[in-house]
């Protein structure tokens, strides 16, 4: 398993995975106060994932092409799975995720899954919002969610005036 950190605009994301694609990438609030640069030795498998997050947040890419491994239960990665159908620009409220799998009873438990998501951004649980429109929940904060979906042009970006 290899690992590299990369500073985004929201955060530095701790990325792991190895030649059989990326098993995680999470939000590691706790390497701040570490200097972090773009500019280190990335390894090779993870290289691909880099560059396309470059692209992501620069406006350029709309859609990712990484080799995904999240390691989860059968349920869990048939949830993950269908995240993958939301597409950019677009939310699905957590009641329309449920009923995507099959199973509108799993409401809960869709939810849980959505929660342990192991690769943040790619896989875009943060296009999950409540029936009412409310950005419920997100495992990487609710401000990162907001300028996530205003990032992809969901959210209008909200003008302060002080």
């Amino acid at each position: 398993m290899q690992k590299t950190y990369y500073k985004s605009p929201i955060g530095i994301l701790e990325i792991k995975g190895d030649e059989n694609g990326i098993q995680s990438i999470l939000f590691d609030d706790a390497s701040t106060t570490l200097e972090v640069t773009n500019e280190v030795k990335i390894p090779d498998s993870l290289q691909n994932c880099v560059s396309q997050l470059d692209e992501y947040f620069s406006g350029e890419r709309k859609e990712f092409e990484v080799k995904l491994n999240p390691q989860g239960t059968d349920f869990q990665q048939k949830v993950w799975q269908e995240l993958l159908n939301i597409p950019f620009n677009k939310t699905r409220s957590y009641l329309e995720q449920t009923k995507a799998i099959g199973d509108i009873k799993a409401i809960r438990a869709v939810a849980s899954a959505n929660g342990k998501n192991p690769i943040s951004i790619i896989i875009p649980c943060h296009r999950i919002i409540g029936s009412d429109g409310s950005l419920t929940g997100y495992a990487g904060g609710i401000w990162r969610k907001k300028w996530l979906l205003e990032h992809e042009g969901v959210l209008q970006k909200q003008q302060t005036l002080f």
